[in-house]
């Protein structure tokens, strides 16, 4: 699609130019459909700017590290590409990031710039907080196509570390949402249905997830039969009242999710002392959010049992009901030795992000 037919909007607080869908060149039924892993980006710039610091700068982006974790993981996993090498099998990635600045009169930059109007270059021109266009599924049906240019490398650094967290949520967020689709095809409807009896509310499990415990005010889901090559993927929930704002306070969290493990969740049952615990040598990392319209405080951190037989990694929110006078703590935590978390996190965020109150579903 021509970049002729682009438009400035103003989404997420900022300046983008946004392709609109013409219908030419193609329906989108002929279009292939993406494809490739769970946060996989291919970044399509020339070789010689990546060597340098916009290549740096990206990296900062892109592979800033999974935070809470003790193994360092990125937060995506990137492939670069010059684009004078950019087939067709290429460019059916789920993820394409174009990188150039227009003053680069190398050939890999030039091949992107050509792509550009004189209209647009001149827009950036004229507004150095112009930094981003957005055009999906432009290859490929499902497909997220980023361009990211300055008019010298100097200005696009610069917007690159300013934005650096929206330019993460957008692939986050894509990611979720195509995740979602492949989750949410079979839903579990004992999850369903123990939740809204229990708690009030909906927890949308995949089928894959079965009941493992049920407690007056908790519910633990497990993958069954774990095997070596899976990770081995739990999910919990526990209600409580909620009675002072202190018991948002991160260091009170951290002591309430131990209340809830210590006398429900072990390495090995029948080893009491094998019990769960927050480890603090790699300090949880915070965060407010909202699930569902409710105030949320995000912890994602490490755990391990208290007789340090295993390990892993874990993601909880903390919701506050206050219509209702409840604190909903929900979390999914991984067991997968020597194996990467990246995508198992990205799960459990996922489900976890699709919890819904029985209220707001009423009204909706």
């Amino acid at each position: 699609m021509s970049l002729r037919y682009c438009v400035l909007v103003l989404l997420t607080g900022l300046f983008l130019f946004a392709c609109e869908n013409s219908g030419t060149n193609g329906s989108s039924s002929n279009k292939p459909k993406a494809r490739g892993s769970l946060g996989e980006i291919l970044l399509v710039i020339d070789s010689a700017k990546y060597a340098g610091p916009v290549g740096d700068a990206l990296k900062e982006v892109f592979e800033a590290s999974i935070p809470g974790i003790i193994r360092d993981e990125s937060m995506f996993y990137t492939r670069k590409v010059d684009p004078r090498k950019l087939t067709r099998i290429l460019k059916m990635a789920n993820n394409m990031v174009y990188v150039t600045t227009f003053d680069d009169q190398k050939p890999g930059s030039r091949n992107i710039n050509s792509q550009f109007t004189p209209e647009s270059i001149d827009m950036s021109r004229s507004d150095s907080t112009l930094f981003m266009l957005r055009n999906n599924d432009e290859f490929a049906i499902g497909q997220e196509v980023l361009y990211l240019f300055g008019q010298n490398e100097e200005e696009l650094i610069r917007n690159l570390k300013s934005n650096k967290t929206q330019l993460q949520n957008l692939f986050i967020n894509r990611e979720r949402e195509r995740l979602a689709k492949a989750l949410f095809n079979r839903k579990s409807g004992e999850a369903s249905t123990k939740s809204q009896e229990k708690f009030g509310i909906t927890l949308n499990l995949p089928a894959s997830y079965q009941l493992a415990m049920e407690e007056e005010n908790f519910l633990w889901f497990r993958q069954p039969t774990p095997r070596t090559d899976k990770p081995d993927i739990s999910l919990f929930f526990y209600q409580t009242d909620y009675t002072d704002e202190a018991q948002l306070f991160p260091e009170n969290i951290i002591e309430f999710r131990n209340e809830i493990t210590k006398t429900r969740i072990f390495g090995d049952p029948a080893k009491k002392e094998s019990y769960i615990v927050t480890e603090r040598l790699e300090p949880p990392v915070f965060k407010n959010t909202q699930i569902d319209g409710k105030y949320t405080v995000e912890m994602r951190g490490a755990w391990k049992t208290n007789n340090l037989s295993m390990g892993g990694s874990f993601l909880s929110y903390t919701i506050v009901d206050e219509e209702q006078g409840k604190i909903f703590y929900t979390e999914g935590f991984v067991y997968y030795p020597n194996e990467a978390h990246r995508s198992s996190l990205r799960e459990i965020e996922t489900i976890l992000n699709a919890t819904s109150f029985e209220k707001n579903a009423e009204e909706n």
